[in-house]
């Protein structure tokens, strides 16, 4: 009888006792597993959908990602439609209910601050307009700020056992983040007014937190691959009033990039975009650091 019940209670503790991995999060962009792993340490299993050479408006619900998703507790996602492509296959396919919209473990980051380029009119002959805004919000250093006092308290709602060390690491971070934020404040310094070619309108937050300007776009349209008689009127537009710089991210096709600059003599800058996009951008203090390097490398 009292091997029976040794074996019952350790078989209660094998099935309540908490992972050493508390949090499985699921995050769809990598700027938001890296801040996973800022906030929650080895508290936190992060995993990306995506890397910094895809696109996130582009993916495929493999049956890999499905069999994650059903494991997450936690969701991080940009929104504002950046992934209405294929998340919503991956909430109807998992079942899980711990990271629905409305649940503990969704958090939509885009949610949590001031969106730019909200379309006042929605018409697909703009090309890929997004509804409810840009969604690329983490190339403003103070979104981020924002985001990570959400994304901290809700893994210490969630996984209340180690709800201190979140706290710890949220606080940890914020007076490391602000810190770099007064740094990068002054070395962006010399960007204000400068003015780029972007290929998608996916810098627009770091433009306006730099205090640069958008000369152009190398697509014709968001979301609408060049064309020959764009990229031919982008050379007339350089020539009367050139940008300092051609910029395009890694999962960018570089070739109009360098058709342009080819034609204009204006330097092409390859920014990281999101964590992983070049080797310097590790983490995100490594994003805005080589970005804001690389743009000043342009005015020098």
């Amino acid at each position: 009888m009292k091997t029976v019940l040794k074996i019952a209670l350790a078989t209660l503790a094998a099935l309540t006792a908490w992972p050493a991995a508390a949090l499985n999060v699921f995050t769809c962009e990598p700027e938001w597993a890296s801040l996973a792993r800022e906030l929650g340490g080895d508290k936190v299993n992060a995993f990306s959908a995506t890397t910094a050479q895809q696109d996130p408006h582009r993916v495929e619900a493999r049956p890999s990602l499905i069999a994650r998703f059903r494991n997450a507790d936690v969701l991080i996602c940009s929104g504002s439609q950046l992934e209405i492509g294929w998340l919503p296959l991956l909430f109807t396919q998992s079942g899980n209910a711990r990271i629905q919209p409305g649940a503990p473990g969704y958090i939509e980051a885009s949610q949590y601050v001031v969106r730019l380029e909200v379309p006042t009119v929605v018409d697909r002959a703009l090309g890929d307009i997004h509804p409810q805004g840009n969604p690329h919000v983490h190339l403003d250093p103070r979104n981020i700020a924002k985001i990570a006092e959400v994304v901290s308290a809700r893994f210490a709602q969630i996984d209340a056992r180690n709800a201190d060390n979140y706290r710890a690491r949220g606080a940890d971070f914020g007076k490391r983040w602000q810190q770099a934020m007064d740094k990068w404040r002054t070395e962006a310094a010399p960007l204000k007014g400068m003015a780029i070619v972007v290929y998608h309108k996916d810098m627009s937050y770091f433009l306006n937190w730099a205090g640069m300007r958008e000369a152009g776009a190398l697509e014709p349209k968001p979301g609408i691959p060049p064309t020959p008689a764009h990229l031919a009127e982008l050379v007339d537009q350089m020539k009367r009033a050139p940008a300092k710089a051609i910029v395009y991210s890694p999962y960018n096709n570089p070739a109009a990039a360098q058709f342009l600059s080819q034609r204009t003599g204006i330097p092409v800058v390859p920014v990281p975009f999101t964590v992983g996009g070049t080797p310097k951008a590790k983490d995100l203090f490594g994003l805005f650091d080589d970005t804001i390097e690389r743009f000043a490398a342009v005015t020098k």
